[in-house]
């Protein structure tokens, strides 16, 4: 993940689903944008932020990427940066007995917006561009953006400015939001040292240009690895038919694998081989690990050095100080104490894999080594819910083809929060797989965003599943409001000649999560684009798409979206009680591997300097008993550690707990699609953004301070 500063005063932070949120989602990090051809140049006249690019064309030339070359993206760069630092040096320079709310507090929040709205075409195309020497030149356009971003960030004149602002003239009759963004940028400067010495300061600038010039080549490196495995048909035994004729063939008849989702979960699910699961799950854990290792290692000594400056105990106590946890401690007790409470879980769940492997190797012959190893977890979490719960998932996905799912989720979504979604059906975008929609408020019909759909993968690509916020919906320059933009980078299998894409139900649980993402995006209402959308405490920042989770485990939602490729049939009410009933199936394991991936992330950030393929695998020996795969660190390629999720993991189980909270205490009670719960919902959660703590957010939508009851429930465990 591109680790991203928002602007000059933004503190880093991205905006990550989970990887690994079922191994699949991440939400990056990545400054919000509008781009594509025509449609959104329309978007441009219609949003009214002035172009601050000083050719005729300005930034719009940019919206296609099949018709933007690297030098394009070189010359739009430098202008940005020269229009902004020009900005920049003007507020810098005031005299302090001259700052005013609007030159120096208004300026500086316009030139945020300017930086995300400006930047993104830019350095998306990395991402998503479909020529490789434009994504090389857009991930130097935002190594380029994000060096200036750092010195913008230490620039102690415009720092004194803010702070002389808030002591000479104050805060008194600004709105909540005004001062709230007055505080944020004192903080965040602080959090720069600018209240230090300026050796200090100068340490400091140097330490976050060497983490952002690592950050962005780890997701690079990530993004063009496109490594690959060969396989004969017997050793892909288990696998679907469909499955295997679609895979490339070469001339000693052996089959091509890649890395990407679309082949290596089925596998790693249904094949029954166990070699060729071996190969392809060290092969994944193996993935740009000599590059990547020591980018990470030095990243974490980074972090440590960065922290003593500014006096910080740690990287870790850093980062939490602006998250709900607050501290490491608070993270370690939630960790630790989850952990043991599933231990139990885990032991039944463990034995009932075990006896699932000893029959299956007697039946094949296999040798059976009377262990769980690596490679075996996610084949055997599939047997569960296949031979124990009864859910074929092969059958499942016969009835979600894509196109069905696409339009009972967009419907649900219309419904739940009273929007109406129009697609633009001549859109030029950057590869035509790619879709665009508008998005309107169904009752007073004003005009709220637009959202890509780029839904199959391709060759450098973003990989995994992920939400970029492209523009954010707030009040430009002349108070005039903007509308959101983002694009939505999944990856699931593409259609056949025979069959439409069909998912499987942990992906439709993927599309519904992240759509979640997209409407917290598309519905803000900030005032500013520093709390804009998905703008919040990074440990609540999934708990809204999270909690709509829950749809696709319902059996009128599962209605909506699903219908068989041959005959339309929805998914029948047995398959819905049977997958209702899995649903705690592999709760223990699931969840514990997901503390292995937040432990781990707290431990590394919580000392000076880390051997990361040791300290890995000591931890999932330590809570899992599993011995990970020897000459693999999966950490090379976990994205969120240089994407912005460093020491913040975790999120991803604490913001859980108000997830269930918020569903079970509001639409499970009134209705899951009660338009009067939705509106609460889109009112009170997702249109404020972060402009007022996620606590007080929850307070809001519950009536009550939140509890942990229901995630407890969730997870098969007693309150």
């Amino acid at each position: 993940m591109t680790v991203v500063l928002f602007s000059a005063f933004f503190s880093r932070f991205s905006l990550l689903s989970g990887t690994i949120r079922r191994c699949t989602s991440v939400l990056p990090k990545t400054r919000p944008f509008s781009f594509t051809s025509t449609p959104l140049t329309v978007i441009r006249r219609e949003i009214s932020v002035t172009t601050i690019m000083p050719t005729p064309q300005g930034i719009n030339g940019l919206y296609d990427f099949r018709r933007v070359t690297p030098d394009d993206i070189e010359k739009q760069t430098d202008e940005l940066i020269s229009q902004q630092r020009a900005s920049y040096d003007a507020v810098g320079s005031l005299p302090l007995d001259t700052v005013s709310y609007d030159n120096v507090i208004k300026k500086l929040a316009d030139l945020m917006n300017e930086r995300s709205t400006f930047g993104s075409p830019l350095d998306f195309p990395q991402h998503a561009a479909t020529d490789k020497a434009v994504r090389e030149a857009s991930s130097k356009a935002e190594q380029k953006l994000e060096e200036f971003d750092v010195e913008m960030s230490m620039r102690k004149d415009i720092f004194d400015r803010v702070v002389a602002f808030k002591e000479n003239v104050g805060v008194e009759g600004l709105s909540n939001e005004q001062k709230r963004l007055v505080e944020k940028l004192i903080l965040h400067g602080r959090r720069n040292g600018l209240h230090l010495s300026s050796e200090i300061q100068d340490q400091v600038k140097s330490i976050k240009k060497r983490m952002s010039e690592l950050s962005i080549k780890f997701q690079r490196n990530l993004n063009e690895d496109n490594t690959k495995l060969f396989f004969s048909r017997e050793e892909l035994a288990g696998m679907p038919d469909d499955f295997i004729n679609e895979l490339a063939q070469k001339e000693d008849n052996k089959l091509e694998v890649t890395m990407k989702y679309p082949h290596l979960f089925p596998i790693t699910k249904k094949c029954r081989v166990p070699d060729t699961r071996r190969q392809m799950v060290t092969a994944s854990q193996s993935k740009c690990m000599e590059e990547n290792t020591p980018i990470l290692e030095e990243l974490i000594t980074l972090r440590q050095k960065e922290a003593d400056l500014l006096g910080y105990k740690n990287h870790a106590a850093y980062v939490l100080e602006e998250r709900m946890a607050k501290t490491p401690e608070n993270v370690a007790e939630f960790l630790s104490s989850l952990s043991e409470k599933l231990q139990p879980l885990w032991k039944q769940e463990r034995q009932d894999m075990l006896k699932l492997k000893k029959d299956e190797c007697e039946k094949y012959s296999y040798e059976y080594s009377g262990k769980l190893d690596f490679w075996d977890f996610r084949y055997y979490m599939n047997q569960v819910e296949e031979k124990m719960f009864a859910v074929d998932q092969d059958e499942v996905r016969q009835y979600f083809p894509l196109d069905k799912v696409t339009s009972g989720l967009l419907d649900i979504y219309q419904i739940l929060l009273g929007l109406k979604f129009t697609q633009e059906v001549d859109a030029d975008t950057w590869h035509e797989d790619v879709k665009l929609y508008r998005v309107n408020d169904a009752e007073t019909g004003e005009k709220m965003g637009y959202f890509f759909l780029d839904l199959y993968p391709r060759d450098g690509k973003f990989g995994h599943a992920a939400i970029f916020p492209l523009q954010p919906s707030c009040e430009g320059p002349t108070g005039d409001r903007q509308v959101a933009v983002c694009a939505m980078m999944c990856n699931f299998t593409k259609p056949t000649k025979d069959k439409p894409a069909l998912l499987d139900h942990s992906e439709v649980e993927t599309y519904f999560h992240e759509f979640g993402h997209v409407m917290h995006h598309i519905c803000s209402r900030a005032t500013f684009a520093m709390f804009a959308g998905t703008r919040v405490e990074r440990d609540f920042l999934e708990a809204p798409s999270q909690m709509l989770e829950n749809w696709v485990w319902e059996k009128e939602p599962l209605a909506l979206m699903s219908g068989h490729y041959k005959t339309g049939e929805t998914l029948p009410d047995e398959i819905v009680e049977r997958l209702q009933k899995s649903r705690k199936a592999n709760a223990g394991g699931f969840n514990l591997r997901q503390i292995i991936l937040g432990t781990f992330d707290q431990a590394i950030h919580t000392r000076g300097q880390a051997d990361t393929k040791s300290l890995f695998a000591q931890t999932y020996r330590d809570i899992m008993d599993i011995e990970p795969i020897p000459n693999t660190n999966m950490p090379a390629n976990f994205g969120h550690l240089a994407g912005g999720y460093d020491a913040q993991y975790y999120g991803y189980l604490w913001s859980e707990v108000f997830s269930m909270d918020m569903y079970e205490s509001r639409f499970k009670k009134e209705g899951i699609l009660t338009p009067a719960v939705g509106t609460d919902y889109r009112t009170k959660i997702l249109q404020p953004g972060g402009s007022k703590d996620a606590a007080d957010l929850l307070r809001d939508f519950l009536g009550r301070d939140p509890t942990h009851d229901a995630f407890l429930r969730s997870k098969g465990l007693q309150v």
